[in-house]
């Protein structure tokens, strides 16, 4: 999750167990706006094989479904889902397989959206992101009719825009929320979490990095001058934050879950 940050450094931010492992946490957003509502991202899912998911050692939570239930909503609500990007823990949770053991529209009322950059790149792995694309994720999301393209930045829904950077993965999508005044950034895997935020701290999984590091830098400047929020989807103990330029430039200046965020 650090590259080539050395162990002695990071873990200072983030504390590994006795396995080398450090615990990431899986959040979606949901926006209603103008009679849609709007869901970013959506996780693993739950039809992978055992041997498949015996590597992610899961360790619990409410889960997409009950989380969309505790903002009083039912899957049949979800009028959008913006994939960010493609890999199996950001739109796993997308298709299911149903009784038959057919695959499934998680959200069979939604429109599936995903920048068409990543979607020929998923379609076209290289060997390097192979692993993370899979077909069972993707292939019915086209077949099913679910599927609908960005072909570029701009406007999506009343006060939600998207963004794309390149340095992760091509296309990746970074909604931008406008609430009463405010913005939210939704930090995807550009910043996952809170300890990413310097621009020298990257994940070994971005194929770019020198691309990387110059898109987090042109947004830290724009969240610094613009005084936006952070929202970080794998960071287990920052939900959101705001960004100070320190002596050796961006870093988290101060931490808060969403709902304050909302409140304030």
């Amino acid at each position: 999750m650090f590259g080539v940050v050395p162990k002695v450094i990071w873990s200072r931010y983030v504390k590994p167990d006795e396995n080398n492992l450090i615990p990431l946490a899986l959040r979606s957003l949901i926006i209603e706006t103008n009679n849609r509502l709007i869901l970013i991202d959506n996780g693993i899912g739950d039809k992978q094989d055992d041997k498949f998911m015996k590597h992610l050692y899961l360790y619990g939570g409410e889960g997409l479904e009950g989380g969309i239930a505790k903002g009083g909503y039912r899957m049949e609500d979800i009028t959008d889902v913006i994939m960010t990007h493609l890999h199996f823990d950001h739109c796993g949770g997308g298709i299911i397989l149903d009784e038959s053991g057919r695959y499934a529209a998680r959200f069979p009322n939604a429109d599936y959206w995903v920048s068409r950059r990543q979607w020929e790149n998923a379609m076209n792995p290289n060997l390097r992101e192979a692993d993370s694309f899979l077909e069972e994720n993707l292939l019915p999301i086209r077949d099913l009719g679910l599927l609908k393209l960005i072909e570029k930045e701009g406007d999506f829904a009343e006060g939600v825009e998207l963004r794309m950077v390149d340095g992760h993965t091509p296309g990746q999508l970074i909604p931008l929320i406008h609430f009463e005044g405010r913005t939210l950034l939704f930090g995807a895997d550009l910043f996952p979490m809170a300890a990413h935020i310097p621009v020298k701290y990257n994940m070994a999984y971005d194929l770019e990095v020198i691309k990387t590091m110059d898109e987090k830098q042109s947004f830290l400047a724009e969240a610094h001058n613009k005084n936006y929020t952070i929202f970080f989807e794998h960071d287990t103990i920052n939900e959101c934050g705001t960004v100070k330029l320190g002596k050796r430039g961006y870093v988290l200046d101060e931490s808060f879950d969403l709902q304050s965020f909302i409140q304030s």
